[in-house]
């Protein structure tokens, strides 16, 4: 019964491998289910056959040729996983097998890779491309084979996509122990560099010197001359001659080659110790052969010229080998030796400056081609073997160039036209800044100006305006050491005590409008308007001052581009320079705060809404120019700061000012006093009743009392909180008018609150 099976086996294998591929499951030599499956990759056929000198069409033809060793090797893996199947070995589980017919060709060895790679339980023979293999599920688990190392190390750099286990049972090519290239494949046969030190061993003892090779013309072949060639030299072996062999011929094409390199082995042998001892006379001279093999003779050189139809042979001179010159007899001779440059015999044209020669495959070195010099490099010569390379710190060259060009040194320029078109904005800047100030000196006294917190404040923070403007001069030009260390110190200081200004008018403002007296008590003791101006400024002052004395800016030199030198102010700490950015940000977004409290004041008098504004503005504008800043190269970084500066300064001056100055010059009736109080009292008498109404919900939830009717008291203790809280708010929007007020507000409208 076995020997049935194995008749059967064999009968199905052979047909199935000497058939042409129509599916592939055509293609499969032997298999059987498992819950693990084994490949397998034998050379059962000698060769593929195809029908034409080369191949038309993409597919897989028969193949010829069975080899019965291969075939039992072949039988040997079938019955090792059924006696694994038979014993107790794996209980429970069963292993299963895939074996193909390589056909000893590695495009078939490749296509039954492929499809031990494709997916566990998936109809389609495909392979998917992904960047980590390491959830696959292979429908192989492990490949046996294939037998030749060529073929092995198709297969084995295919496997290493998903690292799956290579066991070779022949192959034994010396780089298939390179794990980094073959990190998957094992093999249960000696590497040949084994192999090759014990033949370089034998010829030692052999006291052997003078052999020859004889390889095969494959992967195998090819590497294991090379490596021999290594060894044998290390040892002092020269090699007589080397005989490569093809890889896969015929029975009667091998024995001819076998025979003609036998041959030859045998002719040189016998040929070798005769010439060596040779040695005869002419003419009183003595001939013999060097030790190189060479004869101790010269030569002469004659010229072959036609001269009315008959060719004659002239000589012109003897050649001296041990002396290595020409020795021409007469003056005429010499002459005709001299033309002799005027014709023309080269294997290559010569290159011309700005190239170099490169060598071709011919083993004549004047065999040459041009090629033009890379980037960077230079050649001034004719025939140079290799371009000069520039200084690319400071010199560069386009591609064929004869000379280096010294680089051009770059930095936002006066001329740039976006640094002319930022100079611009910044002057535009600067003259709102000095039209704001005229106006409010102008309208020194309206109650617009007077609500801004007074002309002091004004000229303080309008004067930091220009200096923010003014700033950005020293950002273009050719950077200096003095404009580095300025430029960053100028903006942050300057910038810090606008912030600072602005700061103490928001918390005025929520201090004036604030009917709460826990909140009240708390800010009148927060506010402190000198006070916060100068610390708030002064540790800014400190940071710069710090930044200046242990990390200054400093002018950089950067090569790194290849054409341009790119002036530039490094900033020496970056810690620093964030530091100083992140303060002033911390400041804008305390005066947010502030300004986001008071946004609800009234219409006429809502600065707070438009200091909260001006703050998203810088916030927005800085929080762009991050990414920005981190990303730009070259000459333009310091117009990336200019731009951000002039953005948050514009941003903050036009929500600061320019509604005032609107309503001064377009709104004057209620730039008045009689209007300002008027609102001021509207919006008073609006907070305290909504006071006076959530204290009253308050007493009739704790006290049970309802409000349907108030007492006559009751409205008493309203009317006197809501003229306490009046006053405080007439107290810190306008002192000089809080007399005034508690006359021209009428008493029987602040009663009926």
């Amino acid at each position: 019964m076995a020997l049935l099976i194995i008749l059967i086996t064999c009968f199905m294998i052979i047909l199935a491998t000497s058939q042409p591929c129509q599916t592939p499951d055509d293609f499969v030599a032997a298999t059987s289910p498992g819950h693990i499956i084994i490949g397998g990759l034998f050379a059962i056929h000698e060769k593929m056959l195809s029908s034409e000198d080369y191949p038309r069409r993409p597919q897989i033809q028969k193949c010829v040729g069975f080899e019965i060793s291969v075939f039992l090797q072949t039988l040997a893996m079938i019955h090792s996983i059924e006696m694994i199947n038979n014993s107790t070995l794996l209980s429970g589980v069963k292993l299963g097998y895939e074996i193909y017919d390589t056909c000893t060709e590695v495009t078939v060895a490749m296509a039954a890779t492929l499809r031990f790679l494709s997916k566990f339980n998936c109809s389609k023979e495909t392979v998917e491309f992904k960047c980590d293999y390491s959830s696959c599920m292979p429908r192989v688990k492990a490949v046996i084979g294939s037998g030749y190392s060529e073929i092995t190390m198709a297969v084995s750099r295919m496997l290493n996509l998903q690292l799956m286990p290579q066991v070779g049972y022949e192959s034994t090519a010396e780089i298939l122990s390179d794990k980094i290239r073959f990190p998957s494949f094992l093999r249960t046969v000696p590497s040949d560099f084994h192999q090759i030190k014990a033949m370089v061993h034998l010829i030692q003892k052999s006291g052997w010197n003078w052999i020859g090779i004889i390889t095969t013309d494959d992967d195998y072949g090819r590497l294991a001359l090379n490596t021999f060639i290594i060894q044998a030299e290390a040892n002092n072996v020269c090699i007589a001659f080397k005989e490569v062999l093809p890889a896969f011929l015929s029975d009667n094409t091998i024995e001819v080659r076998i025979n003609q390199t036998l041959k030859k082995i045998i002719l040189e042998a016998q040929l070798l110790g005769v010439l060596k001892n040779v040695t005869f006379t002419d003419g009183g001279n003595s001939f013999h052969f060097d030790a190189h093999g060479d004869l101790n003779t010269g030569y002469d050189v004659v010229l072959w010229k036609e001269i009315n139809g008959h060719m004659t042979v002239t000589k012109m001179a003897e050649y001296d080998l041990q002396n290595d010159v020409f020795i021409i007899p007469d003056q005429e001779t010499k002459n005709e030796f001299r033309n002799l440059k005027q014709i023309q015999s080269k294997c290559s044209k010569e290159c011309s400056p700005g190239q170099m020669k490169k060598t071709t495959r011919s083993q004549h070195i004047c065999c040459y081609e041009c090629e033009n010099c890379p980037e960077n490099h230079y050649s001034n010569q004719t025939d140079m073997p290799h371009c000069l390379l520039c200084n690319n710190e400071t010199h560069w060259a386009p591609v064929r160039s004869t000379v280096c060009f010294e680089k051009e040194v770059e930095y936002l320029n006066w001329n740039d036209s976006l640094a002319i078109l930022l100079l611009i904005l910044s002057l535009l800047g600067i003259i709102f800044v000095l039209v704001v100030g005229i106006i409010f000196t102008r309208n020194l006294n309206t109650p617009v100006v007077k609500s801004s917190g007074g002309l002091r404040i004004c000229y303080v923070i309008l004067l930091c305006h220009f200096l923010n403007f003014a700033s950005t001069s020293f950002f273009i030009g050719e950077p200096q050491d003095f404009t580095c260390k300025t430029r960053q110190t100028l903006f942050g200081v300057s910038f810090t005590l606008c912030i600072s200004c602005i700061l103490t008018k928001s918390l005025k403002i929520l201090l004036a409008f604030s009917f709460d007296p826990k909140l009240q008590k708390f800010l009148k003791c927060l506010y402190k308007p000198i006070l916060i101006i100068f610390t708030c400024t002064g540790i800014q002052v400190v940071i710069c001052t710090l930044w200046l004395i242990f990390a200054a800016p400093t002018v950089e030199v950067n090569v790194s581009l290849p054409r341009v030198i790119i002036l530039e102010c490094e900033e020496g700490s970056i810690l620093a320079f964030g530091t100083m950015l992140g303060y002033i940000a911390i400041l804008a977004f305390i005066c947010f705060i502030f300004a986001f409290k008071g946004r609800k004041l009234p219409e006429n008098y809502n600065e707070a809404k438009f200091i909260t504004f001006g703050m998203l503005i810088y916030f927005i504008a800085w929080i762009t120019f991050i990414p920005i800043y981190a990303t730009t190269f070259g000459k333009y970084v310091p117009a990336v700061e200019i731009i951000v500066i002039l953005i948050s300064n514009y941003g903050i001056l036009c929500c600061t000012f320019f509604p005032k100055c609107y309503v001064i010059i377009c709104k004057q009736d209620i730039n008045t006093k009689s209007a300002f109080l008027k609102m001021i009292y509207s919006y008073s008498s609006h907070s305290v009743s909504s006071i006076a109404v959530s204290h009253a919900s308050l007493d009739s939830m704790n006290g049970n009392v309802t409000m349907t009717n108030l007492s006559s008291s009751g409205k008493s203790a309203t009317w006197q909180k809501s003229k306490d809280l009046q006053a405080q708010a007439f107290a810190h929007t306008c002192r000089e008018n809080a007399t005034s007020v508690s006359k021209t507000l009428p008493r029987k409208r602040i009663s009926s609150i």
